[in-house]
């Protein structure tokens, strides 16, 4: 007689990962024979350097390297973040007290959430933005307030406006420049006023940092503006930046005083970073502005034939939108981002994200990441132009 356990209350609150849902859908429709273009998710197809992909394999090959690690990263990858800041954002962090490594920033997004947040405490997400804030929040018992953001306003928050609000029960407040999915950057003058914001109202804020490296002539961190590290902490990440993106290499960076809780929560969860991959890491920071600049070439000339294939389908876009996604708005033929998606999925067998996923104020966009190679995308355009699925 088989026994029935309920899952936790908390599980509740959230649902499964869209892209998780959805790849499986895709996956049917391949065993069908269908062959499914996925355009949707942000995993990148180009590799790491060289050296880095050498450094992983040397370390790989040494016995010794294969034992449990410590929770803080090795001395070597601290140092390294703490150089790649003070060389890329001009940032000044010590490496011994201000860097925490993670396996991936997903991760740390929920090791903060389950350190600073519980039931009764609220927290502010961007409307549109990355669900994890919210699904982190929500099951670390806390209540998830949205700002909105619009493409009127850049899509940067009205902080004015949020200030009007009781923001009395909120510990803190998620923000994610340069912006997925929309692609938006925020410069020293808006961070300069969200500064002055969450010390007024004795907010921390957490800012999510994957994408200053692409499409971007300025990487920025929050943490370049003067005195911006007593009211704000930073997630990093190799993922994007440097091709890693199944490597799971991020950092938690900033303030000893508001690093150790998420030092505290993560001890308890996993027992440190495999060797050889952080020894790689630290070969991938030293790339320089060559390396970056020969990673944005190939990405600017994907991102020409997206701007083809969103022109086809009617859509309108920034054109100097950053990070390895388009972000476009629909035609006003259809009601969302959903029904556009479906109709070329179900047409086409060209998958593309709708951007309600990221919130409410997503609904009437679609996005499309950068990561395939042109011919990839040159046949999306061409079954989209001949009305084909592909077979």
């Amino acid at each position: 007689m088989s026994i029935h356990i309920q899952a936790a209350s908390r599980l509740n609150s959230v649902e499964e990962y869209y892209f998780s849902t959805k790849l499986k859908q895709i996956a049917q429709m391949r065993q069908n024979g269908i062959p499914v273009i996925n355009l949707g998710i942000g995993s990148p197809d180009l590799a790491p350097s060289e050296n880095t992909i050498a450094a992983l394999t040397q370390s790989a090959a040494k016995p010794e390297n294969h034992a449990y690690q410590g929770y803080q990263g090795i001395p070597a990858l601290r140092e390294a973040f703490a150089h790649f800041y003070q060389k890329h954002y001009q940032v000044n962090l010590n490496p011994a007290s201000e860097i925490l490594p993670l396996i991936g920033s997903k991760e740390g997004i929920m090791h903060l959430a389950m350190a600073y947040l519980e039931a009764g405490d609220e927290t502010l997400i961007p409307n549109p933005g990355y669900p994890t804030y919210a699904a982190a929040c929500k099951l670390a018992g806390a209540t998830v307030r949205e700002y909105s953001l619009s493409e009127s306003t850049g899509w940067l928050p009205d902080l004015d406006a949020l200030e009007k609000q009781d923001l009395s029960k909120v510990k803190i407040m998620w923000v994610n420049y340069p912006h997925m999915p929309t692609g938006a950057k925020a410069d020293k003058a808006f961070f300069e006023k969200l500064k002055t914001f969450a010390e007024r109202n004795n907010i921390l804020l957490v800012n999510d940092n994957p994408y200053s490296f692409i499409l971007n002539e300025n990487p920025i961190s929050i943490l370049s503006i003067e005195g911006m590290k007593e009211v704000a902490i930073e997630l990093n990440s190799l993922s994007k930046s440097h091709n890693m993106a199944g490597w799971r290499i991020g950092a938690i960076l900033g303030k000893e005083e508001f690093i150790q809780p998420a030092l505290k929560f993560k001890s308890n969860m996993d027992s440190g970073m495999f060797l050889p991959l952080q020894e790689a890491a630290v070969e991938a920071l030293k790339s320089d502005a060559k390396w970056f600049d020969k990673q944005n070439e190939i990405y600017r000339s994907r991102q020409k034939k997206v701007f083809e294939l969103m022109e086809l389908l009617h859509c309108t876009y920034n054109h100097q939108q950053t990070g390895m996604f388009v972000w476009a708005k629909i035609p006003k033929e259809y009601t969302s981002g959903y029904e556009l998606s479906d109709k070329i999925l179900a047409a086409n067998a060209v998958f593309i994200t709708p951007g309600g996923i990221f919130g409410s104020q997503g609904d009437g966009y679609i996005r499309i990441s950068l990561c395939a190679k042109e011919e990839v995308f040159q046949t999306a355009i061409d079954r989209i132009k001949n009305k084909t699925n592909g077979l």
